[in-house]
């Protein structure tokens, strides 16, 4: 009979605001330099608002071993059924072996099938061979969508023609942000887009768009992502676009240093949205490119997006203004499935 103890996974337990100095030390260490703001960022965004977020520790004997951090998503860019953005994993360099990482997932795991969550996603670079290693062994495949990317000094000038709105959209249809007309340059002299940030009272408008274009309801979504826009830490750069008096498209976009392996800032572009009444005037193409010129000034070098492959009028939309592929994947795991390690 062998006489080896037998494996104890480590405790796991919500991950608390006094863990910052152990997360940001285990981070610094995976990732080489340290992502003080990001993280501090995320932890904080994650404790201000917990029924949109999860976030666990695991502990032994020497202190915190390990963390993971994950983002409710509950719809960007059309999608209908509520997810979880796996944002921030790490384990103590010493722990590594200890099971940490894979009893840290299960946990998250569990917290999402209790709150009747679909799918865990996230992303990371083609080149990040332990986090692509990471992620097959806990079951994530590569998802049906793409991450787009541009550079901030690539956008293309604002008098080209504009991408326009089918008139035809009613409620519960996709935006198409791709359909060209004739007259664009004709309506868009009938009125100057006003474009500026987005402020805490442009939730209501911002909402009856969002529904006008989805036909969903996703108040939980959009107030969450109003709520990190208006914040006094910038971390989001989002945008209003207002004509004949009322606000007619937005978009919203966050800063961060972000996922597994970034380097240098991104603005993530999480949703963009015009009311179907003003379509074929080139709101959302003003908006994206205000965007683009708003985050270079604030010395982030490149914006990114995730859309469906099954979605070519978004896609057509982003590639018209000068988006390409990214060298970053997508993944998703449905939840409940089988995972490999």
């Amino acid at each position: 009979m062998s006489s080896e103890p037998a494996y104890q996974a480590p405790p796991i337990r919500p991950l608390a605001r006094e863990d910052l100095p152990a997360v940001l030390a285990i981070d610094a260490s995976i990732e080489g330099h340290s992502r003080r703001t990001y993280v501090e960022r995320r932890l904080a965004a994650a404790l201000r608002e917990p029924a949109l977020h999860a976030q666990f520790a695991a502990c032994d004997g020497k202190g915190l071993a390990g963390y993971i951090l994950a983002r409710v998503l509950v719809g960007e860019f059309g999608r209908s059924k509520t997810s979880l953005r796996l944002e921030l994993v790490g384990v103590r360099p010493d722990a590594q072996r200890s099971g940490a990482g894979t009893r840290l997932f299960e946990v998250l795991e569990q917290w999402a099938a209790r709150h009747q969550i679909d799918a865990l996603r996230t992303s990371a670079h083609w080149s990040n061979a332990r986090m692509l290693g990471w992620l097959a062994a806990m079951g994530f495949r590569l998802a049906p969508e793409v991450v787009l990317g541009m550079g901030t000094d690539e956008a293309q000038p604002s008098e080209q023609p504009a991408v326009t709105l089918a008139d035809s959209n009613a409620a519960g249809r996709e935006t198409d942000f791709g359909a060209p007309e004739a007259n664009d340059h004709e309506r868009m002299d009938r009125g100057v887009v006003e474009i500026r940030p987005m402020m805490p009272a442009d939730c209501q408008e911002i909402l009856r768009i969002d529904h006008a274009v989805t036909g969903r309801d996703r108040s939980n979504y959009i107030e969450a992502l109003l709520a990190e826009a208006t914040e006094a830490s910038r971390t989001r750069i989002s945008l209003v676009g207002r004509l004949d008096g009322a606000i007619v498209g937005f978009v919203m976009a966050r800063a961060d240093i972000g996922d597994f392996g970034r380097t240098e800032p991104v603005a993530v572009l999480d949703a963009v949205g015009v009311d179907p009444a003003y379509g074929r005037r080139g709101i959302g193409r003003r908006l994206v490119s205000q965007l683009l010129a708003n985050v270079s000034q604030l010395q982030v070098e490149r914006v990114e997006t995730l859309v469906r492959v099954a979605d070519p009028q978004l896609l057509g939309f982003f590639l018209s203004l000068g988006f390409t592929l990214s060298q970053r994947l997508a993944f998703v795991r449905k939840v409940g499935a089988q995972a490999h390690g």
